[in-house]
């Protein structure tokens, strides 16, 4: 698949145009950002992981029934993607308490939250990407009220799904970030974002230890090793690729609650 003119470049992705007007090609970059930009590195590998998990993620999704923007992986950095218009808001769905919530309200890191929490953020990096209400939303027309309804029902059955296939690996989904979009053609809004250890947060079910970007933002080091570790403990993480091969023990194997 041949790429055209670069259309938009991310934090940690690109966009190009491609021969096929309502497709476009997604390449993974290996920049890691945190903060709002304010922390950047270069970690060689991390596009590769990034891409291979978000389209065995994003392949579940859709075979549970779940649109998104997914084509098909194109080849170790790049997919074939669905061209569509992002609606400006990151919609973030909480499981356990960390990150900017503990902060913002006082809440102890690691609260088991009795019901998945969904909070939307504006998309500017220039404005710190501010929390806002669904009446801001609606307010200044970012989205319809039928579209955030639909969205809102969405995240509830995407985080089923993680948080299910997460804890089959031994891993907790903690929270995660994504985005959605409007179809050029149809209007139809879907998923249209990664779904990678970028996007999550995920702790390891038995130590919590931390197995995303937080590698990266708290300086805790060996970010492609844990990004391989979820990948491995995915079935995924067999292909050859220019990432240096590590070593893994095992998962100690991990026994499941029956909810009562």
């Amino acid at each position: 698949m041949k790429k055209g003119k670069k259309l938009y470049e991310g934090k940690a992705k690109i966009i190009y145009a491609c021969a096929e007007k309502n497709l476009v090609i997604q390449h993974f970059k290996d920049d890691a950002t945190a903060f709002n930009n304010q922390k950047k590195s270069v970690i060689e590998g991390k596009g590769i992981l990034n891409n291979r998990i978000s389209e065995h993620i994003l392949t579940c999704l859709s075979q549970a029934g779940i649109k998104n923007h997914l084509v098909k992986r194109i080849n170790m950095r790049e997919q074939l993607i669905k061209y569509v218009s992002i609606i400006p808001i990151e919609f973030i769905v909480r499981n356990i308490a960390t990150g900017s919530l503990t902060k913002r309200l006082g809440i102890e890191e690691g609260t088991v939250l009795d019901n998945p929490l969904i909070e939307y953020c504006l998309k500017d990096d220039k404005l710190g990407d501010p929390l806002i209400s669904k009446e801001h939303i609606l307010t200044f027309k970012w989205a319809t009220k039928k579209e955030i309804e639909k969205i809102d029902k969405q995240l509830n059955r995407i985080n089923d799904f993680l948080v299910g296939m997460f804890r089959g690996v031994g891993i907790k989904l903690v929270d995660f970030k994504v985005e959605f979009g409007r179809l050029k053609n149809s209007n139809e809004v879907i998923l249209a974002d990664e779904i990678s250890p970028d996007t999550c947060r995920l702790w390891d079910m038995n130590t919590d230890k931390k197995l995303d970007k937080d590698r990266f933002r708290n300086n805790l080091g060996n970010l492609v090793e844990a990004y391989q570790d979820v990948a491995r403990r995915l079935g995924i993480l067999h292909e050859q690729s220019n990432i240096r091969p590590i070593k893994f023990p095992r998962p100690k194997a991990v026994k499941l609650k029956k909810n009562k």
